[in-house]
């Protein structure tokens, strides 16, 4: 497939087929894409930096460099927890196992919590949620970025077959 270097899952690169969990891979890069402001390669940085996935793994989740990945365009105005839990979905998202990757159902789930957290657990409506954040990239809440536009991008694509119940 052209234009999907960075994004192929593993199965995929080595069978051609197509599968949820391969999308369910390229929705880990993505997520990782959106925490860093980085494309998944770019061929003017550093050899050790061009490839993100690459990258990235030198910056676990739980190590004191994490936020060394975090966009800088941020300017430390975003919750680093939040940033850590999007980053472990993302991880989970990227198993190499493809059958031990999450279901997207799941993905979306815990998007939604990680942003009801982020609200003080608010019990306000997901609807609300994405319709308050709808041209911004990040949302300000309590001098914190909100990563809504991950919601909001889930939000219209709830109709694929693999995001119902």
């Amino acid at each position: 497939m052209l234009g999907t270097y960075g994004y192929a899952a593993p199965e995929y690169v080595e069978t051609g087929h197509l599968t949820s969990q391969s999308d369910i891979w390229s929705f880990g890069v993505v997520l990782y894409e959106i925490l860093t402001g980085r494309r998944t390669v770019e061929r003017n940085r550093p050899a050790a930096e061009q490839k993100l996935l690459y990258w990235v793994k030198q910056f676990p989740v739980d190590s004191s460099r994490f936020s060394m990945i975090i966009d800088p365009r941020l300017r430390n105005e975003y919750s680093i927890k939040a940033a850590r839990q999007i980053a472990k979905l993302a991880d989970s998202c990227l198993n190499k196992n493809a059958k031990e990757r999450p279901a997207m159902t799941q993905v979306v789930a815990s998007l939604k919590q990680i942003i009801q957290d982020l609200e003080g657990g608010s019990n306000s409506t997901n609807k609300n949620i994405a319709e308050s954040s709808q041209s911004s990239l990040f949302r300000r809440r309590q001098n914190k970025v909100c990563p809504c536009i991950i919601f909001n991008s889930l939000a219209r694509a709830k109709t694929l077959p693999y995001f119902s119940d």
